[in-house]
Formats: C-alpha cells, structure tokens, sequence
C-alpha cells in the first residue's frame, strides 16, 4: 500500500496537525510530496487551514472529519493536506486572499479546493454535515467539487490562474494617496472612527465583535494629542464595555478571541497570546494617561493571566488556551446561581450572582451564565474573598487545552507589552519577565551573529 494513503500528522511539531492525527482522513503535511501525489492521481487537493484554539475547527473535525462516511469520501477523491495557520503563517495569508476574495469573507477553519500545483480554484470556511442555514453539507460540497473537477477541467484551470493572476496583482502593495499626515488627517480620522461607534453598546460595528486593540491604541494617541473629551469617550465606553463583559475573564483574568454578540457578554472562549499583549498595552496606556482604577485592574488581571497561564519553562509564551475543554465550549468558565450557593453561601452566593449577573435562565447555553462586572462592588475585601473561592473551584474542573507553540512576533509583542505596561505601573518584574522572554528569543535566533 503506498504509504501516503493514511494520516501522517502524528509526527508533526503542530498541537493543531496532533489533534487531527486520529482522524480516518489520510491527511498530509504541507509539501511538494503532497502537490505530486495529487498530480499523479490527477484529483485536487483539499487544504484545510485552522488552529488548536478554534472552536469552529473543533465543531468541523467532530462533524466531518472523524465521520468514517465523509472520511471516504475526501480520500477517495482528494488529497487532504492539514495546515496550522499560526506554524505556516505565509500559507494561510495566501489561501486566506483568496477566500476573502471569492466569499467577500474569511475565517477558520479555512477550506479550500486547489489543482494539483496549489492554485484555488474555490474557497470557504466552516461546512456543516448535513444542509442548515443554506449552506450544503460538507460531502454535497465534495461532491459537487469532484464532479466539476472531472468534467469540467477547462473551467476548474481558467477559474484557478485567474484568481491566481488578480491575488498577484493585488499583492503589489497598497498605494500611496499623497496626503499628508498632518493634524487634519488626524482628526478627520478620528472623526470616521468615532463615527462607527457602537455607543450604548461599546466597540465598533455589529456582532460579532473583536477587541479593536489597534484603533483604541489610535485613538489614545489622538486623545493624548489634542485632549478632545469626545475621543476619551468613545475610548473608555469601548475599553470599559469589553472589561465588564463577559469576554474579559473577570476571575483569571486576560480576554477572550471576541464577543459573538454585540453586547460583549458571551466570547469564544479561545485566549490568544496576541489579542491579550495588544490589550495589556492598551490597558497599560490608559492606566498611566488617566490613573483609571478600571485600567489599573485589567492591566494587573491581564499581566497575571499571561504569567500563569501562557508562560513556558524557556521564558517565552505559548499561542493560546483552547476555546473547548473536553469538547465542550466554555465548560471551564460558566455557572448557574446553584453552584454560586453551593460554593459561597446563600448569602455571599445571591450577591455575587448579582454583580456576576448569574441568572436563572442563563446568558450562555443549558442554563450557565458567563461571568460579567458591570458595576464595581461595594465591598472589595468581600468581593476577592468570593473570587479566590471561585477560583480555587474553578481550577478543579476539566481545563482548555494550551497550545505550547512559542510564535517568535507574538512573543515580541508581548515583551513590548509587558516592558511599557511594568513602566507604566511600577512593576519591575514584568519587566523582567520581558527581558528574559526577549533573552530566550535571541539565543535561539542570533547564531553566530546571523539571525537564523
């Protein structure tokens, strides 16, 4: 039997390539080993493109790709190739530019049909096993794609250079306009910004929401420049929206992927190491411009999270904490009223589950609330009882599996987050922490004076 045909990622450094290594689909790595095998069988090949802390991966290769039926199908026709977006960061941009630019939208996981030599000739994200919502099942897609591919090769070829050709074209690079960058470009972008805000709700646009670190780290700037109330405004209800929600982890601290709704209450629990430097930096500015109590806490809560939970034993920081434990989204992190009396007391149990806004029938599924602050408490010493007996419970139960995976930009991200957020606060040993995660990069990168 030629030896392509099983699953060869059990050998892989990915954790997200190990989690698929069981499936029955006969994946293969990312190579020219695969690009020849599908050229010798003369079928395309399927790319499907993920993460270890996607919940939406997790959902696609518990439906479909541990399904026996659908396994056959896609080895029987396809060669199946596995990438880790964040091990092959060059791969994914490619293959994301095109989804973006055949769908109008993009996401993981990413699925992609391309000819034997790697050229898209169709892309999506997410497809369900059996038809929902309009969207066909994953093996009417398989299908369809084998039957085009079959006979209708002309087009499937025509189809894949021209998408080829216009990404070429596209990635010549963004022109430049011209204008200057003076204070009118400023403040008319300022202007644009503020004027998709989501005022009652915070944050910018529609759900689902994604904590825009970069435009309130703008803003900031722009707020520190001219001293304009309006900018401050819309920083903090945006900055303070996304503290007190439920994307934010009001027990162990640090941020999740995004919101699903528009109100911040209910993330995809994923905690990714870039999302939480970009916001501790954040946090950290607004702490040391306006002295916010709220920023100070966040920014102390996010510094600890990365600390515990993200640091490795070489200095630097892993790629993220999974959005599922045991296969099931959110089970770390949610309660009902009942287990806050069972855990706290009748008494401490109904007040935390109103400032956690705990309810009866629940913010999250079956029942379960993901934990929310909207307002401060009134007795703080009571409050970190409560927390640390939280906590201590918390830790008990089943916990999201850690991606170890050091990415060398990340970590340089969060060295620059922890390094500004120690000057800020006064805390030298994050700052410390920074230096020797910024140590154990270089001399695994610098050999001989070279970088590798």
């Amino acid at each position: 039997m030629d030896p392509r045909m099983r699953n060869n990622l059990g050998g892989s450094s990915s954790p997200y390539l190990r989690q698929h290594a069981d499936n029955p689909v006969h994946w293969q790595q990312w190579g020219e080993e695969a690009m020849e095998w599908a050229r010798e069988r003369n079928v395309p090949i399927l790319l499907s493109i993920g993460y270890s802390a996607c919940h939406w991966c997790h959902v696609m290769a518990h439906e479909s790709f541990e399904n026996d039926e659908i396994a056959a199908v896609m080895n029987a026709n396809f060669v199946c190739v596995k990438v880790d977006r964040e091990e092959r960061p060059d791969i994914d941009a490619v293959y994301m530019n095109a989804t973006v630019a055949m769908t109008g939208q993009g996401g993981w996981p990413m699925t992609c049909f391309l000819t034997p030599d790697g050229s898209p000739f169709y892309c999506g994200t997410y497809y369900p096993p059996t038809p929902r919502g309009g969207m066909p099942s994953f093996t009417q897609l398989l299908e369809a794609i084998v039957d085009t591919f079959t006979n209708r090769r002309d087009e499937v070829d025509n189809a894949a250079q021209s998408i080829v050709t216009e990404l070429q074209h596209a990635s010549g690079g963004i022109p430049y306009g011209g204008a200057p960058i003076d204070a009118e470009l400023l403040n008319a972008a300022g202007r644009s910004i503020l004027g998709d805000e989501d005022v009652p709700r915070g944050g910018f646009g529609g759900a689902p929401k994604f904590p825009p670190s970069a435009l309130l780290e703008g803003l900031l700037r722009q707020y520190e420049r001219t001293g304009s109330g309006e900018i401050l405004g819309g920083i903090e209800r945006t900055a303070e929206a996304m503290a007190r929600g439920g994307i934010y982890d009001q027990l162990g601290g640090g941020f999740s992927r995004y919101s699903v709704d528009a109100e911040w209450v209910v993330p995809h629990f994923e905690k990714m190491l870039y999302d939480n430097a970009l916001l501790l930096r954040f946090y950290a500015h607004w702490a040391r411009r306006t002295g916010s109590d709220l920023a100070t806490r966040v920014t102390e809560e996010t510094a600890r999270f990365l600390l515990s939970d993200l640091l490795t034993e070489n200095g630097c920081f892993a790629s993220a904490l999974d959005a599922d434990t045991d296969g099931v989204e959110g089970l770390t992190y949610v309660w009902t009223p009942t287990q806050l009396v069972e855990i706290l007391g009748a008494e401490d149990g109904q007040w935390a589950s109103e400032l956690f806004r705990v309810t009866d029938t629940g913010t999250f599924e079956e029942g379960a609330s993901v934990l929310q602050l909207l307002r401060d408490p009134d007795d703080w010493s009571r409050w970190q009882t409560i927390c640390d007996a939280l906590r201590a419970v918390r830790a008990q139960r089943p916990q999201p599996g850690r991606d170890d995976k050091v990415v060398t930009a990340w970590n340089g991200l969060t060295v620059t987050a922890l390094t500004e957020a120690g000057l800020a606060l006064d805390r030298p040993d994050w700052i410390t922490a920074a230096a020797e995660c910024a140590g154990a990069l270089l001399d695994l990168h610098l050999v001989d004076g070279h970088l590798r």
